[in-house]
């Protein structure tokens, strides 16, 4: 929540550059010093069971698909977080009001996160996908979309980072489910790929969404839509969607 802040002063005292070399020592200062926190790894003469490095649950249709849900969400989570101020300032905010849509968006995502984290140790993986889905599809469309000034573009801010912004809390339930199903899979090896799905939509959607604010599509329609940004919020929508794929698979009997 402070750090949006921090990247805003800097940007416009210094502009990017300076920027990224800053935040990069500042991360490194912050973040170093907890290497000093990490346990060792368990000696494997302590262990009970050494288990063989097992990734066959890449073969394994239930993990593909909640896989698959989980990279086509990625293609629009980002989206938000990188045009949201630009938005913002051309609705007439300023620096500081700008700004906050990102404040609005992390703080609601970490308590999205902790509340997320709660469900998954209680519901079927699906059913948080499913609420995940439902919550972030109907923040982009209404929200966003219809949004033609600063407080319900605030509001889809919240409920962006409470619904889209706890994705990553779904992960644990999708190693669980891939351990019932295959007792030796290797569950860091399951997150590392979900990891690496995610990262997917992470560097596609920069050109994917410039591409789509350039095609032009319905500027002059109402509100969000027609403001320019209309191709960006549906494709924000569409992927949200479809992310809750393994919904409807396990309906019919795919997961």
């Amino acid at each position: 929540m402070v750090l949006p802040l921090i990247l805003q002063w800097l940007l416009n005292s210094y502009g990017h550059k300076t920027t990224l070399r800053v935040s990069s020592v500042m991360l490194f200062v912050l973040l170093a010093p907890l290497l000093l926190f990490f346990k060792p790894r368990i000696p494997q003469s302590q262990t009970s069971q050494i288990r063989s490095f097992d990734v066959s649950f890449l073969s394994m249709s239930s993990f593909n698909i909640l896989q698959l849900g989980n990279v086509i969400e990625s293609f629009g989570f980002f989206i938000p977080a990188i045009y949201l101020p630009s938005y913002a300032r051309d609705l007439g905010a300023g620096s500081f009001l700008s700004t906050l849509t990102l404040i609005l968006l992390n703080g609601a995502g970490c308590l999205g996160c902790v509340v997320m984290g709660s469900l998954v140790d209680r519901y079927h993986v699906t059913t948080c996908v499913l609420i995940s889905t439902i919550g972030s599809t109907l923040a982009a469309f209404l929200l966003w979309g219809l949004s033609g000034s600063l407080a319900p573009l605030y509001i889809f801010s919240i409920m962006w980072g409470l619904f889209a912004g706890c994705w990553a809390s779904i992960w644990p339930g999708i190693m669980r489910d891939v351990q019932r199903k295959k007792e030796n899979a290797d569950t860091g090896m399951v997150f590392a790929c979900l990891a690496a799905g995610k990262g997917i939509g992470n560097v596609s959607s920069g050109p994917l969404s410039e591409a789509l604010i350039r095609s032009g599509y319905w500027q002059g329609a109402a509100l969000g839509y027609g403001s320019g940004y209309g191709p960006l919020i549906v494709f924000t929508g569409v992927t949200a969607v479809c992310g809750g794929c393994s919904v409807l698979a396990r309906k019919v009997g795919w997961l």
